[in-house]
């Protein structure tokens, strides 16, 4: 499926590209596709490839000083017809304590949405979730797919610090806080694995179009788990799924 999209000029050396403005598994893969075909297209000058749920940041090491010819130039790859490599996607089982000493929020969030607080959490690691783009933090993971019962704005006076692995939902988005970070969203529990590992090859283990499913365990699994990630032998569950 093709998208009628918007090329700009950002800044003096990257190119902004736009889908519709909208969270969508279609444009998502459209995304993921078009920086496939750019790679393999070897243009000149190319730094790196930026995405976000509905857009492309193209940068470049030198001024682009005919943004018209660069701008063709990067339509006829979006349209070009070639077999792109099939990208292995992996569904990732991800443990978070959901108990008081981590949900932070899990009471206000039960008063406002009506909801149990065992409900919350059934809901929160029942759903199957979509990885769009890893931005803000590194190792900050933008996921789509939060059960809409669960959707609350983000808290009007942000937290100074949450915890490294905190969970929460902000809008009708849920992460993980990957490092200690203030942070306004809805605090409801907290993961003991590492998002983000400088000390290897892929520092953080998942990538656009990959899945992600909470599983809740208690204080002493969590406990457990924190010792093996500490020890830097814990593994990620994960099984290769093929959409």
């Amino acid at each position: 499926m093709a998208f009628k999209l918007t090329y700009k000029p950002f800044g003096e050396r990257a190119i902004l590209i736009e889908w519709p403005s909208k969270i969508d598994d279609a444009i998502l893969i459209d995304i993921i596709n078009f920086k496939q075909k750019i790679k393999k297209s070897n243009i000149k000058l190319l730094v790196e490839l930026k995405s976000a749920y509905n857009s492309l940041l193209i940068i470049y090491d030198d001024f682009v000083n005919n943004f018209k010819a660069e701008k063709d130039i990067i339509e006829k790859i979006y349209s070009s017809v070639e077999s792109l490599e099939k990208i292995e996607t992996f569904l990732w089982r991800i443990p978070v304590c959901y108990d008081e000493q981590f949900g932070l929020d899990l009471n206000d969030i039960s008063i406002e949405k009506k909801l149990s607080k065992e409900d919350i959490i059934k809901r929160h690691s029942q759903a199957i979730y979509t990885v769009y783009f890893i931005g803000f933090l590194p190792g900050f993971l933008y996921l789509g797919g939060l059960d809409k019962s669960l959707h609350i704005p983000r808290k009007e006076t942000p937290r100074l610090h949450l915890e490294k692995g905190t969970v929460a939902i902000g809008g009708g988005q849920t992460g993980v806080y990957p490092n200690a970070s203030p942070g306004g969203w809805n605090v409801i529990g907290n993961s003991p694995i590492n998002f983000f590992d400088v000390s290897k090859e892929q520092p953080c283990f998942a990538k656009a179009g990959d899945r992600i499913q909470f599983y809740s365990i208690d204080l002493k699994e969590y406990q457990n788990i924190k010792i093996l990630v500490d020890a830097k032998v814990y593994q990620i569950e994960s099984e290769v799924i093929n959409d």
